[in-house]
């Protein structure tokens, strides 16, 4: 096996999974996915075997110990975020974060949380505004090829894979940092989080489901190695 999975292991065995700093809950030996609540009317909870296939494929694949694959969700307002070192957004149509949602969100970054936003088509401008609310002062910057994300396990030389085809554009992958750590990671024309789900959903051809899982265990990988 890899050492970076050996690595990601004994984190995990020694509680020090994703969380540097207070805030994060620490104490959960296995990784789990949540996805994001939120109000605006986007179909937030589209999709929900895609999260359970990513971690059954994490299971098969890697040495990551992998709380039961399901599908698990959390609300902002909730004390419960804080228990999700690695959060999920996606969907379709319209995000509204309130201000407090918002300071909530930044929070849950800035101590050690990690969000994950997949566009499904359709909440780009949405997301790009909201986005802006939770971090004001910084911008969505397009990762490099050579950005670590890409090479965590797999290797993707030229950055993301496209896994589903609507307006002929590249994909692209935009992050912003907090205390020098990657905390938002944003996916943009490709829709990685379609291509776990159950294939009746999305008719994606079995080399596609598997980029989209591959892509998915660097993003996991990245996050709990840094």
């Amino acid at each position: 096996m890899k050492t970076a999975f050996f690595l990601t292991i004994l984190f995990f065995l020694s509680g020090n999974a994703v969380c540097q700093t207070d805030g994060i809950n620490k104490n959960s030996s296995s990784f789990k996915i949540a996805r994001l609540k939120y109000s605006g009317g986007g179909d937030w909870y589209n999709d929900p075997s895609a999260e359970i296939n990513m971690m059954d494929y994490l299971k098969k694949n890697t040495l990551i110990e992998v709380d039961e694959p399901a599908f698990y969700s959390v609300d902002i307002s909730s004390d419960d975020i804080f228990n999700y070192p690695f959060i999920l957004i996606t969907g379709h149509g319209n995000i509204e974060f309130s201000q407090t949602e918002a300071a909530r969100l930044r929070k849950y970054c800035e101590s050690g949380g990690f969000l994950y936003a997949d566009d499904d088509y359709g909440m780009n401008e949405s997301f790009r505004r909201e986005i802006k609310k939770v971090f004001p002062g910084e911008e969505l910057k397009e990762l490099p090829f050579n950005h670590k994300i890409y090479n965590s396990q797999y290797s993707f030389p030229n950055g993301l894979p496209k896994i589903h085809e609507h307006d002929a554009k590249p994909p692209q992958g935009f992050g912003i940092y907090a205390n020098n750590r990657l905390c938002v990671y944003y996916t943009y024309e490709t829709n990685i989080s379609d291509g776990w789900a159950n294939t009746k959903e999305h008719q994606d051809p079995p080399e596609k489901k598997e980029e989209a899982f591959k892509m998915g265990t660097n993003i996991i990988v990245y996050v709990l190695m840094n």
